[in-house]
């Protein structure tokens, strides 16, 4: 084995070119405030300056996280491992009691395709291995690839199954040289897990000879794998050692490598293997799983799906070379990873419907994809983006997604609570491109973030001033943010979905922050160093903590989102209590009865909600206890004996009738006068007046405020008298509904 992968613990696009190389120019002409901050306490050095390239040097990362020895090693090691591509991947598998794998074998020359050449994996719970299942791996031909040997290969597919919680297994397999020596895998516990989130591994990125057919360009690239695969350790390591070695897995938001099949020359898609082979080259993946995402890099080289075992692969979301979306579950979290190099959007939406709907004990949903859709870096506005934004985001909202992972753009950011969203302005790739230069010419994150730099103002009248401001503002998104209760750094139920963009896990490739900070994102970070993110996941809650590789600080507050579940058991029992009720409903009054239907109704909604706070629990309960208690009997006397019936029974309230006008953020309501005490006016988001709110009013115009634009609101009215201090109710209008301005 590799002595340093051991933990620690034992271009963008053509059309940027020049905006981005200017961007890094002036970043060159600048003093870093980390090298001045450094300088100050006699610190070491921890990437004060930049690369003019834009990428980590390993050897820099060696010399500040102490780890020079190991990589001095494996500058070594590398010259031998770089042309071995029989490296096992692990996967998760569809839930925790599975585990999949993957690895290539070299085919044997006069291979019969019978089952003594199929490769075998064994794993079992102890280091002797007594006991072990045998699997017998599913083979596919690796085509049209081989190796500088001549060498072709097949891959291998193995799913182990039956696996128990928080044990500790050991697998062997054979790589067409006998089996290897036997790797450690731990399984975890799936009540209360961590994952780590990572961006753009990218491996072989940090090569600055793009695509020449050349000695110069492999040797080249091989230096950048070496590099970038020892970044891309020191990445897992750090993340093992920060949650004591207690990662269930990782999710990659894509981009695993570097070199695509377009961008390959001659097209030949062989020469990314030497990328997957410093990609999968860290100790930590022989026991630890990643989950990969498809990115643009990934997308059109066949290699990807050789090398990684992807569970619940649908054809859903294909783009016909690498497969489409899968999913799996780990405790009570659906994990959706789609493929959004495939843009036919109608396919993610049916693969997530379905996905959710098989899956609905799961607590926390968390989607995975590549594009940083509303991100805070160079490719974060582009129109290809923005427009994959307003496609999927209403598909996320509609299917209760609590969480968007993304990568694509090297930079780490984090958005507010965002629900809705209204796409402002439409721009064709060279009109964004003109106002994008016009951006980065404003200079390094200036403090405006609507208002233009220099002397354009806000009321300037000027053609060009007026289209510059409303690209500032068209990619702001301010109607998407949602007003959230927080409690500290944890918000509290929202209904709105939170985006992350990771920023590169080796640093094999930055790109820069966009000067103006989106309203949409709540922190931003970029200072060209790599980073990685551990998620905590409970019962109740999901927590996500940043960090950069090299010192292991934290590049953003902690952030949780809390779901406070009601508990239902006395509502409960207090609804099975009531259903006796339903069946003597004729022995009550009508009013009385009425009364009691909408809250045992009301509970039974609130008692099937996953989502019910212990305060509509509580009200629940109270709401229908009362109801309960104010039943009253039916008289059972004989006609003849009975008294005559006072004046109160007798007072009939005339069903009431009304009209709504739609205004900015209200309604307001106009109420047919009738000869009644007042009005009782009931609103709602939702036809079934879920969480409605009720208003009084003696007045026959009525406003209803504060409401969220372009929402529907239902309205149903109805009067009532008040007689002998009683109120007396009559009957609901029809249901009323318009679309708030």
């Amino acid at each position: 084995m590799i002595e340093f992968f051991k933990s620690q613990k034992d271009m963008k696009r053509q059309r940027y070119q020049e905006v981005y190389m200017r961007s890094n120019w002036r970043k060159q002409m600048m003093i870093s405030p980390l090298a001045l901050t450094l300088s100050a306490t006699n610190v070491a050095p921890v990437f004060a300056s930049a690369a003019p390239d834009g990428k980590t040097s390993a050897a820099d990362i060696a010399q500040t996280m102490g780890t020079t020895a190991q990589w001095n090693r494996w500058e070594k090691e590398w010259e031998t491992l770089k042309n071995d591509w029989t490296q096992i991947s692990l996967s998760p598998g569809s839930n925790a009691t599975e585990l999949n794998f993957a690895w290539y074998t070299p085919k044997q020359t006069n291979d019969d395709h019978s089952n003594a050449n199929v490769p075998k994996l064994i794993i079992g719970e102890g280091h002797n291995m007594k006991n072990a299942e045998v699997y017998e791996a599913e083979q596919t031909a690796v085509k049209d690839e081989q190796d500088n040997n001549g060498k072709t290969y097949n891959s291998n597919k193995v799913t182990a199954t039956g696996l128990k919680e928080n044990k500790t297994y050991y697998y062997s397999y054979d790589n067409g040289n006998g089996y290897t020596k036997p790797a450690e895998y731990t399984t975890k516990s799936t009540n209360n897990f961590s994952f780590a989130f990572v961006g753009d591994p990218q491996i072989g990125s940090s090569n600055e000879l793009k695509g020449k057919d050349t000695k110069e360009f492999y040797d080249a690239q091989s230096n950048a794998v070496k590099s970038d695969a020892f970044n891309w350790s020191s990445t897992l390591n750090a993340a093992l050692e920060k949650t004591d070695d207690q990662l269930s897995f990782v999710v990659s938001a894509g981009d695993q490598i570097q070199t695509t099949k377009k961008k390959l020359p001659n097209k030949d898609a062989s020469k990314s293997e030497i990328e997957y082979t410093g990609y999968l080259s860290p100790e930590a993946l022989k026991s630890l799983p990643v989950a990969t995402t498809v990115g643009n890099h990934d997308a059109d080289n066949a290699n990807y799906t050789y090398h990684f075992n992807r569970t619940n692969a649908s054809e859903l979301g294909s783009n016909k070379v690498v497969g489409g979306d899968y999913y799996f579950k780990y405790g009570n979290a659906l994990f959706i990873m789609l493929n959004t190099q495939d843009t036919n959007v109608a396919e993610h939406k049916q693969f997530i419907e379905q996905t959710v709907a098989a899956n609905k004990d799961c607590k926390w949903r968390i989607v995975t994809l590549h594009q940083d859709i509303y991100g805070s870096a160079e490719h974060s506005n582009e129109p290809e983006i923005t427009n994959l934004r307003y496609q999927l985001t209403p598909i996320f909202e509609q299917n209760d997604i609590d969480a968007v992972l993304t990568g694509h753009d090297h930079a780490y950011s984090r958005s507010k609570m965002l629900l809705g969203g209204t796409k402002a302005n439409d721009y064709t790739d060279d009109e964004f491109d003109a106002e994008l230069e016009k951006d980065m010419d404003a200079g390094e994150n200036p403090t405006t973030k609507t208002v233009a730099p220099g002397n354009i103002k806000n009321d300037s009248t000027d053609e060009k001033d007026q289209k510059y401001l409303a690209y500032l503002k068209s990619i702001m998104d301010e109607k998407a943010i949602e007003t959230v209760k927080k409690q500290g750094s944890s918000v509290i139920n929202p209904e709105g979905v939170l985006y992350m963009t990771a920023g590169s896990s080796s640093g094999s490739k930055y790109y820069d922050l966009v000067p103006r900070q989106q309203t949409y994102i709540a922190h931003r970070w970029q200072e060209d160093v790599p980073t990685y993110s551990v998620v905590d996941v409970t019962e109740n809650s999901l927590t996500i903590n940043t960090y950069r590789t090299d010192n292991d600080e934290k590049i953003d507050e902690t952030f949780s989102i809390t779901k406070s579940k009601g508990d239902t058991t006395s509502l409960n029992a207090e609804i099975k209590a009531s259903e006796s009720i339903v069946k003597q409903k004729d022995a009550y009054t009508t009013e009385s009865y009425r009364v009691f239907e909408q809250a045992l109704t009301g509970a039974k909604e609130v008692a099937a909600d996953k989502k019910a706070t212990k305060d509509e629990v509580e009200n629940a309960l109270k709401v229908l206890t009362n109801a309960k208690a104010g039943l009253e009997k039916k008289a059972t006397t004989k006609p003849a004996t009975v008294k005559k019936p006072t004046a109160e029974k007798k007072v009939v309230v005339a069903k009431a009738s009304a009209k709504l006008k739609a205004g900015k953020k209200k309604v307001t309501v106009k109420i047919k006068k009738a000869s009644v005490s007042g009005y009782q006016i009931k609103y709602a988001s939702n036809k079934n007046f879920k969480k409605a709110k009720t208003r009084n009013t003696r007045k026959t115009i009525y406003t209803i405020k504060s409401l969220r634009s372009k929402k529907k609101c239902y309205v149903k009215v109805r009067a009532y008298k008040v007689v002998k201090g009683k109120k007396i109710c009559g009957s609901y209008s029809k249901v009323l509904k318009v679309t708030v301005k």
